[in-house]
């Protein structure tokens, strides 16, 4: 089983990431923000990816640093888990539409990472969570995994439907792009025999 754990400890926050990339979908996410657990379960589900979080954050100040190291100790465990990357798909890309909004996401799991980001909200705030937090959450998990992921929201109106088609999006390509390819077999999908540089 493809699978990782990692702590991340510092003044600003305690995290915990247990992930098994071969899983089917299973979460038990508590981060304190009420908004990101909803996301994180929804990334779980879609992804096929079981996700165990524990983060405890200095959320009296706001949710900015809890939010950002979740998403780098998330990613850390996804590349943990990932190997040296034999046998995945490596590409996959996706449209995924919830009521009047629709996103598109593609990813290349590379070893390389970086975050092409083109989402707008209407709205500074979800509830009592900053829009702006997703980026933030997708540059890290997005660094901290090595991979290439370019997310865009095509259209939409309702902020909630937005982020959540983000997630969704992310999850369904993250599946496809982590899957292992019975073709590939043992190698590695590039022509440089390696991933990661």
């Amino acid at each position: 089983m493809r699978s990782a754990s990692i702590t991340r400890a510092t003044k600003e926050t305690d995290i915990q990431v247990t992930v098994n990339l071969d899983g089917t979908g299973a979460y038990d996410v508590v981060t304190g923000i009420g908004f990101l657990d909803h996301m994180l379960e929804q990334l779980a589900r879609h992804s096929l990816v079981d996700i165990t979080v524990r983060a405890a954050g200095d959320t009296h100040i706001d949710f900015h640093h809890t939010t950002e190291d979740v998403g780098i100790a998330l990613g850390q465990a996804v590349r943990q888990a990932l190997g040296d990357m034999a046998g995945v798909t490596r590409y996959a890309d996706v449209h995924l539409p919830m009521d009047e909004a629709m996103t598109r996401c593609a990813i290349d799991v590379s070893g390389r990472p970086f975050l092409v980001w083109q989402v707008e909200f209407s709205k500074p705030k979800i509830g009592d969570f900053d829009t702006e937090l997703f980026e933030e959450f997708f540059r890290a998990f997005a660094m901290n995994a090595g991979i290439t992921l370019h997310i865009a929201n095509l259209y939409g109106t309702n902020c909630h439907h937005i982020a959540e088609t983000c997630f969704k999006a992310v999850a369904r390509a993250l599946r496809g792009a982590i899957a292992l390819d019975p073709r590939q077999g043992a190698r590695v999908p590039s022509t440089k025999g390696r991933l990661g540089d």
